[in-house]
């Protein structure tokens, strides 16, 4: 079973189309924000601003617009209330940047009207935080060892890696609805033009990308993991 678990050539049939995805969604966001990052919004609006100008449109008082650290660290914070804005993108008056904020801001939108795939993802991370790390090494135990104590071991971590899996499927249409909520603001605001939203469309749909790759790499992952069980049944 060690060989089968190290050395198996289906592992690859799982793993590697999910990753050349995963590698080439990165290319493309890293790209595609790097383009439009040096065109200049025609309002001169930048993407703090943006941010700030959505959650006043939306009648959001209590979330702060913040400045952090680390290219495309951009995120929403539901716990402190708070958006924070990568320096690329909080300082920048480009279609790249307010694209980005626009779309965090969609994520404060979503926290305020409880939308609830965002209030299952939420629940989730404690369980995915503990499933991402010790799902697998429950299984590779449960591998490793015979009888029902391996057995169990291993349907153990199947279970807690799916809740991964699971995680990365309801982020999907969190993020594409951020979007959807971001491109019809930003028009709507005066942020930027109908003519500007193709930049903003491209910068959103590659960062979509990530996500259905980050999707597909752990059910795939979960499906290898069921497949060995199988074979070992």
């Amino acid at each position: 079973m060690t060989t089968m678990f190290y050395f198996d050539p289906l592992y690859f049939v799982f793993a590697l189309p999910p990753m050349l995805l995963g590698l080439w969604a990165q290319f493309r966001v890293k790209s595609t924000f790097k383009k439009y990052a040096l065109v200049r919004t025609g309002s001169g609006i930048n993407g703090a601003e943006a941010a700030r100008r959505i959650l006043e449109r939306g009648g959001i008082a209590t979330v702060s617009v913040e400045a952090t650290r680390g290219m495309l660290s951009d995120h929403y914070d539901p716990r402190h209330k708070a958006l924070r804005l990568s320096e690329d993108v909080y300082s920048q008056a480009s279609i790249a940047a307010v694209g980005v904020a626009a779309h965090e801001a969609g994520h404060a939108l979503q926290d305020k009207t409880r939308y609830f795939p965002l209030q299952i993802r939420s629940l989730m991370v404690p369980a995915v935080s503990i499933g991402s790390n010790v799902g697998p090494l429950l299984f590779m135990a449960g591998i490793f060892l015979a009888g029902t104590i391996g057995t169990t071991l291993a349907w153990a971590g199947i279970i807690l890696f799916g809740s991964t899996a699971l995680f990365a499927l309801v982020t999907l249409p969190v993020e594409i609805d951020a979007s959807r909520r971001a491109k019809a603001l930003l028009v709507s605001q005066g942020i930027v033009s109908p003519a500007e939203m193709q930049g903003v469309n491209a910068v959103l749909n590659a960062a979509a990308l990530t996500y259905v790759a980050a999707a597909a790499q752990a059910v795939m992952q979960l499906v290898y993991f069921l497949s060995i069980m199988n074979r070992r049944d």
